[in-house]
Parts: structure tokens; C-alpha cells; sequence
């Protein structure tokens, strides 16, 4: 672009909240606006910056001409907020038993408040260019104003859930149903969508504690510079208008941000250190034939109980389908393993490989065995699974999860639900054997969802190519936000 030269003096703070499925993107944001001639220094904890500085390092070796990504420590005194030491983040909070999770939840998100005081005197002294803070901070905007620097909020999802958590938010249908299983249409939203309202989240009265917080991120939306958004225009442009048009001042769509790690160390180092080496991995999928293995995994928060993973493993072992499952070690699931039907591994030997704690998602998504991807739906493993040209098995646990499943099976049709009906706390609803057994089958076998999500994949790389939608879009945002710089140093 050929305003390079001076998009290059633009600083960026960016404020993740502090969870993997947030933190990740945020990176990924940061390696993106170096790739613009931008500078980007991420606002974290002390133990949150351990995940941060290794892909970091690695990042800036391997681009000595861009501006270095840097970290910047804020404190969180835990036990002065009322928390135990070390927890600074959601992976702290649900390696516990749920009675303890549920008060730790509750208190945790009020105490990130703390950081404040701290985040205006980073502003003050630093002078960035701009604000990239994420939508559980809303007081983040305010902040940012006084100083006169531009605010991006960050949610994390898409288009499609975004448009449906206003729609319900502005109507609020699920409240004018005799029953909680009674299915909607939601109202304003393109698509005729049907939910019930056991698949609604954030039902909590306005006037709550948590409906006070949630039209705080509304407002803090208003007030900033506009909405960053981790999508490309072609996978869902009706909500994409719909959103621009409707819901927020502005908006931009920049993804998928997973596109933007293309080396095999980049891959491998996204989020966490992972629990099996990622060079024995792939050696595995090697030997498998071409879509011929499902992928599976819930993300980083859900954790069922063994009941329902011995459903799972029986499920899969039924279709007859090769497999790599991820599972998270938290929760109910005991170190007896007591999880897994007797003989399991035995009988799969060859045939399934079970991953322990964290995997190299995106290495092993973009693997050409697999063939298929068992997802809880959220945004980043739906988005990745999109970008890796995967049709899916839908499993929504909570959060914004049943809206992404509707996209998924409704409005892209490349994917299969597998039979939730509800959230249910953590866990969801129970699904059988037979039911795991009949989606994956399903979602292996379907010609016709393979060329679809084969073609958006396409659609996805060509978007964040030099000139696609999403380079065009952040183009037009840097430049934006230099006009912005130049002004206020005119002032």
C-alpha cells in the first residue's frame, strides 16, 4: 500500500482477555499488523506472557525487517483480588472441581477491572496509536478516550453470532415462548434461524449483575472506533451487511487469523506447548490414507464427564473411521483413565491416537488425512476447520456455541449435527454412541459438504491475500487510523 512508509509508525496496544481462545487470535492479530509495517506490543499478566514469548521470539527472528511484537507485564495481585495465587487465567479456573469453577468464574471477571489504573498509565506514557481491547474489558474504551487513542473492540466470533446476539438481545423472543424447548424464528435476523431457548446464551435478566456487564460491552461497542472481526466476507456476507448496516458504527473483517501462521513452527507453537511431538504426529497421519481420519476435540474449556467420554470413545470406535482425539484432563476425568471402555486403545491400536491435554490444532487440521472435524463449535476451531476445506460434526456446549452450529449445518450446510439439544453448565447434553457413530459416518462420507467447504476454503485464503477482502479490509483500517494519528499530531 502506499502509505507503508507511515502506516509503520503505528503502535498498537492489543488486551486480550485472559483465555487461550482469546489470547491466540490476539497474536495472531499482532503478526498481522506487522506484516503492515505496524508496531504491536500485547498487554498481559506474568504468567499469561509464558505462552506469549516463545511464538513471539520466533516470530520476530524470522521477520527482522517488520516492527518487533513486544509484551508488557501488567500486575494481578491474585490473592488481593480474592483469587488463589496463579490464577490469571480460565485454563487456572477449570482445572478445578465445578463448585470451586463456578466461584472462581464469578469472581474472576470482576477482578480483571484491577488492571484499569494501569492500562492509563501504559496509555499515558507509551502514547500508542490505538487500543485493540477485548470485549470483557468494556471499561477499556473509556480509558483509551480520555487519551484521544481509537478503541477496536475484539469479541472473537463471527458475523453470523454477533448479528444473533443483538437480534436476541434487542427482541428477546426466547422470552415470549410457552416453553424452553419451543423453537423461534429469530426476528430482524436474514435466514429464517430457529433456536430454542435452551440453546440461548446470556438469558440473565438486564437488570443482573451479568445483564448490567453485557449492556456495558454493548455501549463500550458504540463508543469505540469500531469492531474487529476474525472473518472473511464470503463465509457469511448476509450477517456481514447485516452487521455493518444494523449493529455496529464499523466494523472489519481481517480473518481467518489462523491463516496467518504458514510455517510448520508457527503451527506448532500457537497457544500451548503440546502434549505429543508434533514430528511423531504427523508421522502417524502420514501413514493414513487422504480424508480418511476425523479429528476431535472440544476446545479448551469443556470437560465431560467420564460417562459421556465412554459415549464418545464407543461412538468412534463404532464408525469404523481412523481418529485423533484431543482430550482436556480437567474436571471429572480421573488419572485411572477410567474414562476409556476396557480393551480401548488396545482395540484401536493403529487406528486412533489420543492426544492428553494440548494439541497442534491447526498442523493437524491442514494435514491431508484428515478428513472430517468433531468440533464444540467454537469460533476459532469452526473458523480453522473452514480454512482447512473440513466438513464437521457439530457438538455446541454453550456460550455463542448453537449459533455457530446453525451457520455450520443451516447456512453453509458442511456439517452434521450430532443431536444437542441444550446446554447444560460445562458438560451439555448427553449424546449416545449410536448417535457419535451416525454423524461421523455421515459427515465422512458426504460428497457434496466436501466440495462446499473445499470451495469456502479457497475462498478463505484468497481473502487474506494481497488484495483479497480481508487484506483490502485492514488496509483501509491503517489507513484510517493514520489519518487519526496525523490528526491528533496536529493538534
Amino acid at each position: 500500500m502506499e502509505t507503508f512508509e507511515k502506516v509503520s509508525k503505528l503502535h498498537f496496544f492489543l488486551f486480550p482477555f485472559m483465555a487461550h481462545g482469546h489470547m491466540i487470535p490476539t497474536l495472531d492479530i499482532a503478526k498481522l499488523f506487522a506484516t503492515k509495517g505496524a508496531k504491536s506490543t500485547i498487554l498481559t499478566t506474568p504468567l499469561n506472557s509464558i505462552h506469549f514469548e516463545k511464538p513471539i521470539k520466533s516470530f520476530n527472528h524470522e521477520n527482522p525487517k517488520l516492527e518487533k511484537i513486544t509484551i508488557k507485564i501488567l500486575d494481578f495481585p491474585c490473592i488481593e483480588l480474592g483469587l488463589p495465587l496463579g490464577c490469571e487465567n480460565t485454563d487456572f479456573i477449570i482445572s478445578n472441581p465445578e463448585p470451586i469453577r463456578d466461584e472462581l468464574n464469578q469472581k474472576f471477571l470482576p477482578a480483571t477491572s484491577y488492571f484499569k489504573d494501569q492500562l492509563e498509565q501504559l496509555i499515558e506514557t507509551m502514547k500508542p496509536d490505538c487500543l485493540v481491547a477485548n470485549m470483557f474489558f468494556p471499561w477499556a474504551t473509556k480509558v483509551a478516550e480520555k487519551f484521544n487513542v481509537p478503541t477496536l473492540v475484539f469479541h472473537g466470533i463471527g458475523y453470523f453470532s454477533l448479528s444473533v446476539t443483538h437480534c436476541l438481545w434487542l427482541h428477546k423472543p426466547h422470552k415470549k415462548v410457552a416453553s424452553s424447548c419451543e423453537p423461534f424464528v429469530i426476528p430482524d435476523l436474514p435466514g429464517d434461524i430457529v433456536l430454542t431457548e435452551e440453546q440461548v446464551a446470556h438469558k440473565e435478566d438486564e437488570e443482573s449483575e451479568r445483564g448490567k456487564f453485557r449492556k456495558e460491552m454493548r455501549e463500550s461497542e458504540i463508543n469505540s472506533f469500531g469492531v474487529l472481526v476474525n472473518s472473511f466476507y464470503k463465509l457469511e456476507p448476509a450477517y456481514s451487511d447485516f452487521f455493518k448496516s444494523s449493529v455496529a458504527k464499523r466494523a472489519w473483517n481481517i480473518g481467518p487469523l489462523s491463516l496467518g501462521n504458514r510455517e510448520f513452527k508457527e503451527k506448532a507453537e500457537r497457544g500451548k506447548k503440546a502434549s505429543i511431538d508434533e514430528n511423531e504426529c504427523l508421522k502417524w497421519l502420514d501413514s493414513k490414507r487422504c480424508d480418511s481420519v476425523i479429528y476431535v476435540s472440544f476446545g479448551t474449556i469443556t470437560s465431560f464427564n467420564n460417562e459421556q467420554l465412554i459415549e464418545i470413545a464407543a461412538g468412534l470406535e463404532m464408525s469404523g473411521h481412523d481418529f485423533v482425539w484431543v482430550v482436556n484432563k480437567n474436571g471429572s476425568q480421573g488419572e485411572k483413565e477410567e474414562w476409556l471402555p476396557e480393551g480401548f486403545e488396545d482395540r484401536t491400536k493403529g487406528k486412533g491416537l489420543i492426544i492428553r491435554g494440548w494439541a497442534p490444532q491447526v498442523l493437524i487440521l491442514d494435514h491431508q488425512a484428515i478428513g472430517g472435524f468433531l468440533t464444540h463449535c467454537g469460533w476459532n476451531s469452526t473458523l480453522e476447520g473452514v480454512a482447512s476445506g473440513l466438513p464437521m460434526v457439530t457438538w455446541p456446549v454453550g456460550a455463542e456455541q448453537f449459533y455457530n452450529e446453525k451457520l455450520v449445518t443451516q447456512v453453509l450446510q458442511i456439517g452434521v449435527s450430532v443431536g444437542v439439544k441444550k446446554m447444560t453448565k460445562a458438560t451439555g447434553d448427553f449424546i449416545s454412541k449410536e448417535k457419535v457413530e451416525k454423524a461421523v459416518r455421515e459427515v465422512m462420507v458426504g460428497e457434496e459438504r466436501r466440495e462446499r467447504v473445499k470451495e469456502l476454503a479457497k475462498m478463505a485464503k484468497d481473502a487474506v491475500k494481497e488484495g483479497g477482502s480481508s487484506d483490502i479490509e485492514l488496509n483501509r483500517l491503517m489507513e484510517e487510523l493514520m489519518l487519526v494519528k496525523l490528526q491528533n499530531e496536529k493538534e
